[in-house]
């Protein structure tokens, strides 16, 4: 079954293209690796999925993005409840200058839930792998964690609400290698329940994490398929001569 579907995309910042007729569907819970040079489109199609680039007042939106068949640029889609459907962790950790636990409980309580925050927080923090490090000091301060578990925080506070979709941009590229190595064994858990969708620089991390690959460049996807095939078998020679390091 198809979780996500883009048809015709584009998006313009101004009058500056960043993606162009872009068309593509993502399985249900398969992790899904966007790959490509720096200023390709990946972040940007990213943010597509749950209209995070409405933030942009330059960002223009052609084309249709299907959340299980629903458009989610329709009028009367609500976006705050399409960011509960598809969650997003960023680039860099982001957590609130708050405690552990309400780094997580302010989010539910904002998005209506009032009942089993505290098993709702152990919950998220378990299914994050970072609940045995944690739990004996809830209390404390989200900002003395360390990068890789500031990370891991935001993806328990991310699948809190439980969405149904995981969107991460190059959500390992500030960490360390052991702390890198923690969230790709963190995706690897989480692909059992969820729909991963991953931006990354690293074609190594792309080739150990995901079931399938898309390169992105200049803005247009070149190609779209299974990771090992497109890895080792290629149909575009640009995908060829980016993968081989002759286009960066």
């Amino acid at each position: 079954m198809t979780a996500l579907e883009t048809v015709g995309l584009g998006v313009h910042y101004g009058e500056t293209p960043a993606i162009r007729d872009i068309s593509l569907r993502i399985p249900e819970k398969r992790v899904v690796a966007l790959i490509g040079p720096s200023g390709c489109g990946k972040s940007t199609l990213l943010r597509c999925f749950n209209r995070m680039n409405d933030l942009k007042p330059a960002a223009r939106i052609t084309g249709q993005v299907l959340f299980r068949g629903r458009d989610l640029y329709a009028p009367g889609m609500d976006p705050a409840e399409i960011r509960r459907w598809i969650g997003m962790v960023f680039q860099k950790p982001n957590p609130f200058p708050k405690s552990i636990f309400e780094n997580i409980a302010f989010g539910l309580r904002i998005n209506g839930f009032q009942d089993d925050i505290g098993d709702r927080v152990e919950a998220s923090l378990r299914a994050a792998a970072l609940w045995d490090e944690v739990s004996h000091r809830l209390d404390a301060d989200a900002l003395g964690l360390s990068g890789g578990q500031q990370q891991r925080l935001c993806i328990a506070r991310a699948l809190a609400v439980e969405p149904e979709i995981l969107l991460m941009d190059e959500p390992a590229s500030a960490l360390d290698p052991i702390a890198t190595g923690h969230i790709e064994d963190l995706i690897g858990d989480l692909r059992r329940d969820y729909t991963i969708v991953v931006a990354t620089n690293n074609m190594q991390q792309a080739a150990r994490i995901s079931d399938d690959t898309a390169f992105l460049y200049i803005g247009e996807l070149v190609e779209y398929k299974e990771t090992q095939r497109l890895f080792t078998n290629p149909e575009d020679e640009r995908t060829e001569a980016y993968i081989t390091g002759r286009l960066g």
